[in-house]
Order: structure tokens, then C-alpha cells, then sequence
């Protein structure tokens, strides 16, 4: 029987760069302990497999690797106390040679299954000061040079961690030329036709009262499994925004930095805001932001509703918000 504190971890948090460089460090120390074992990698996604089959294939050995790493994402949802006395009892008696990485975009999970894990680590998202070193120091190692103009249509853009930092600016690098410094328009220029769908793209889809497109985008953000509870967060930020670039433009205030010190700063966010302005009041405005904290509350508790649906409603009462024009 294995001692479940050493052979199981519990890493929290949106930062998705840092709980991955966490989790590398995990399977190095596996490796270490067994050089010479193979390790067979299970990934499980509560709510996509039921508890039972988890814990089934945790306990029964396998045919072809002695150690065994599962990771369990979403482990946010796994609160049912049906699931809680099946999980329980199978992290005191895990094997030795098996492991388990519990995964969380959230800050906290079930109190009885997290006071079983000791090894809980989370990884908050990174303050802007540190995002914004992050890039420079990204780009400085690349050997390019970019302006502040550019790493703030980067920040802009790109989701608030450094997995997709990375895998952007990774991206933005291959299509500059080191001679020249890049700037906000060479980034926007160039994520904009390399991005993938995020949250922040399905706010323009938004900003452009276009619903199908909407769907759609939502549509692929849950196909590639980007929780929903994230999307809303990102989707909150961006009506934080809208309200107080609606409340400048009611001001009658043009001004470039202040809308910098709200946080639009390329072009293509301009757009996206003032079209947004355009469709919606600063009461409308506000009531998105309101709606993103009451259908994260309904998918919290609500556990068995399906996503998809959840997210077509929210996305419908949002657009009917389009329809009242600001005064």
C-alpha cells in the first residue's frame, strides 16, 4: 500500500504555465525513483468518466507498465458523496507504483477529498507587472526586440496564462524579422491570423452582434474543452472593460491613454469595443456583466446540465441585450 501524501498531488489554480512546469517535475521525480519503468499516462475528465470506472482502473494493475500516472481534470466537480466514499478508500490504498495528479482550474475543490491530498499547490494567475516581464523577457531571449506597444496588444490578446503566452509569442516570432523592433500593429497584425479560438474572440463575435457566430465560436471553445467557467471569467473582464470605455465615450473623452489605462489598447481592440459600444447601453453593458456571475452560479450548481445548452441561453440573453441602444 502507498502512502496517498507521496503519491498524490492536487494543482490548483488558472495558471496554466506554472501547473504544467509542476506537473514536468512530477513525472521527472517518477522518473528518477523507476528509472528504468515505463510510464503508461491516463487522463480523465470529471463528469466526462464516471467515479466508479476511474477507481476501477486506478486499483486493477495494468498489462503493460508496472507505474501508472492518471490525471484527473476538473476535479472541481467530483463532490457527489457517492463519488467522495468510491474515491476515498482508493487514494489509501493506491498501489505503490501508481499515481495521480488531481487538476483544477479553480482554487479549491471538495474540502473532504482535499484535506486527503497534502501535496496542494496553486498557481494564481500572473499579476500584470509579472505578465508584462514575462513577454519582454520572452522575446529578449528570441533575440528580438519589441515595443510596449507591443506586449500590450499581446496581453491583450492572448489568454491571461503562460501556456498560451508562450504558445503565442512562439508563434509571433517565426513571422519577424530580428532587425526590427516589433510593434503593436506587427502583433495584432499576426495573432490575429495565427490565434486560435479563445474566449477573447468569442467577445468580438459578441462585439459584432453576429449570434451564429457566437454559437459557433462557443461551440469550439467547449469541443476543444476549454471549461466554461473560464470562458465566463474572460467574458466578465472583457464587459469590466466595455463599461468603463462606455462610461469615456459618454464622457465624451477620445483620448488614447485613458483608454490604454482601461486596458484597450490595439486597434482591433478599439474596434471590438467600440462596436460593443455601439450595441450595447452602459445598463446593458452591466447586465452582461451580471449574467456571467448568475449562469457561473447555475453551472456550479448544476452540475448534470449539459454545457452546451447552458452556454447557448447565456449567449441568447446576452445578444438580446444588443438591442438597447445607448442613449
Amino acid at each position: 500500500m502507498a502512502d496517498a501524501g507521496k503519491n498524490v498531488w492536487l494543482f490548483l489554480g488558472p495558471e496554466l504555465g506554472e501547473k504544467q512546469i509542476a506537473i514536468d517535475a512530477v513525472i521527472e521525480k517518477i522518473r528518477k525513483d523507476s528509472p528504468k519503468a515505463v510510464i503508461e499516462e491516463t487522463v480523465y475528465y470529471a463528469g466526462d468518466t464516471p467515479v466508479s470506472v476511474m477507481v476501477s482502473d486506478i486499483l486493477n494493475g495494468s498489462l503493460f507498465a508496472d507505474t501508472r500516472l492518471f490525471y484527473i481534470k476538473n476535479a472541481e466537480i467530483m463532490n457527489k458523496k457517492e463519488d467522495l466514499n468510491k474515491l476515498l478508500p482508493c487514494l489509501a490504498s493506491l498501489p505503490g507504483s501508481t499515481y495521480i495528479i488531481f487538476i483544477s482550474d479553480e482554487t479549491s475543490i471538495s474540502k473532504p477529498l482535499e484535506k486527503e491530498i497534502p501535496g496542494k499547490r496553486i498557481f494564481w494567475e500572473l499579476s500584470d507587472a509579472r505578465k508584462l516581464d514575462w513577454v519582454k523577457s520572452f522575446f529578449t531571449k528570441e533575440g528580438f526586440k519589441i515595443s510596449e506597444d507591443g506586449i500590450s496588444t499581446i496581453l491583450e490578446l492572448v489568454e491571461n496564462n503562460t501556456t498560451a503566452l508562450r504558445q503565442e509569442c512562439t508563434r509571433l516570432v517565426l513571422f519577424m524579422d530580428k532587425n526590427r523592433e516589433i510593434s503593436g500593429e506587427d502583433a495584432e497584425k499576426w495573432l490575429s491570423h495565427t490565434r486560435q479560438e479563445s474566449a477573447f474572440i468569442l467577445f468580438s463575435r459578441i462585439a459584432s452582434g453576429d449570434l451564429t457566430r457566437s454559437l459557433n465560436s462557443c461551440r469550439m471553445l467547449l469541443a476543444a474543452k476549454e471549461s466554461p467557467i473560464a470562458i465566463f471569467a474572460a467574458l466578465a473582464s472583457c464587459f469590466r472593460k466595455l463599461i468603463a470605455y462606455i462610461a469615456l465615450k459618454n464622457a465624451g473623452i477620445r483620448d488614447d491613454a485613458e483608454f490604454r489605462k482601461i486596458g484597450v489598447t490595439s486597434p482591433g481592440a478599439r474596434r471590438d469595443y467600440g462596436a460593443a459600444a455601439e450595441l450595447f447601453s452602459k445598463v446593458a453593458a452591466e447586465t452582461c456583466l451580471a449574467l456571467c456571475a448568475e449562469y457561473d452560479f447555475i453551472l456550479r450548481s448544476s452540475l448534470s446540465f449539459p454545457d452546451q445548452i447552458l452556454m447557448d441561453r447565456y449567449l441568447y440573453k446576452i445578444h438580446s441585450l444588443s438591442d438597447q441602444k445607448p442613449a
